[in-house]
């Protein structure tokens, strides 16, 4: 198994904690990352540029110039660097997050969603108008294939336990896709129809989460089948996940309606909603669990919540059509990418 520079030693063996998500837990940041000092970053999609924030004061400290429409931010697996993907500079801007500045500049194909393979060996550029997967060398940025998928959209993603496979939404197809890795193929797909975008998986790995925009709701689908087993609502325009800090619920952003859902991952009910307001996207909870993070993507802020009583408690002005943001460092022993997701 390949290991990155710098990766946690505990990332080289296959985690078997009967919860996906233990490493996650409050306080567990890992000792390469510990000294960074804690910042919220956010992809401005239209301004080109990425706002800093101090998440102690909640004000904008510094404000990067990066490529033509950045769309997330994500940590590297090793958790040394940040990537912007620049999808219409078909770029990423490399971040160093012990000094808040840009390093370097990485040519990749439309890099809308960025991720790695749990084991660190690959990079995933998901190019989301060009249907396609690009595998890369993660060191060296080299090729490593792709995969055509066949449904308009492809959007977000989540792996199996051990990255065998993935799980992948196409946002305009309304299909739900699942990827062989080591045989770079599409095995199966189900169609949940509307417009399926965040995927995660459960804490026991058993079914796939996929939130849907079109279908204001959450649908549960089983890997080994590739069915739809179950249909969760919670608003219109339900879009991005994130899972609580002691891995026992998943917050759900509900975009038009301006709220936030609590599913209980235990139970695959709504136990919570939020009224928020503003436009709810991708979020990002704090190390110690108790603040919700939150990009709203029409209204150029970004909102803090208490995860508590779900109250909004400050409101960020930021740049334009704010997306992916994340807080980094956060606990885990490595990141799978996107805009913050670790294990």
């Amino acid at each position: 198994m390949h290991t990155q520079p710098g990766a946690s030693q505990a990332a080289k063996v296959p985690d078997r904690h009967p919860s996906i998500y233990a490493r996650i837990s409050a306080g567990r940041i890992d000792p390469h990352v510990a000294d960074i000092t804690p910042r919220v970053y956010v992809p401005n999609n239209h301004s080109n540029t990425v706002d800093v924030i101090d998440p102690e004061s909640f004000r904008v400290i510094r404000s990067i110039d990066v490529g033509i429409g950045p769309q997330h931010i994500t940590p590297s697996w090793n958790l040394r660097h940040l990537y912007v993907g620049n999808t219409y500079s078909n770029t990423l801007t490399v971040i160093d997050p012990r000094r808040g500045r840009e390093t370097r500049t990485i040519s990749i194909p439309d890099p809308y969603n960025l991720y790695f393979t749990p084991d660190g060996s690959l990079a995933i550029d998901v190019a989301e108008r060009l249907g396609t997967l690009f595998f890369f060398d993660p060191r060296t940025w080299r090729s490593r294939g792709s995969v055509k998928i066949p449904w308009s959209g492809a959007d977000h993603l989540d792996f199996s336990r051990f990255g065998r496979y993935l799980i992948l939404s196409t946002e305009f197809g309304g299909e739900v896709v699942k990827v062989d890795i080591a045989r770079r193929r599409v095995v199966g797909s189900v169609h949940v129809g509307g417009s399926p975008v965040d995927v995660k998986i459960s804490p026991d790995g058993s079914v796939f989460y996929v939130a849907n925009q079109v279908r204001g709701g959450v649908s549960l689908v089983d890997p080994h089948r590739m069915r739809e087993i179950g249909f969760i609502p919670t608003g219109s325009g339900a879009h991005g996940f994130c899972v609580s800090r002691d891995g026992s619920d998943l917050y759900v952003s509900n975009r038009l309606a301006g709220t936030i859902s609590v599913i209980r991952f235990a139970t695959r009910s709504v136990t919570s909603t939020w009224r928020v307001g503003g436009s709810p996207d991708m979020m990002q909870v704090s190390s110690d669990g108790r603040l919700l993070w939150v990009s709203n993507r029409y209204d150029a802020t970004v909102s803090v919540i208490s995860t508590r009583t779900g109250r909004v408690l400050h409101t960020i002005p930021v740049g334009i059509d704010p997306h992916g943001l994340t807080l980094f460092p956060q606990p885990g022993r490595f990141s799978i990418g996107h805009n913050g997701v670790y294990r």
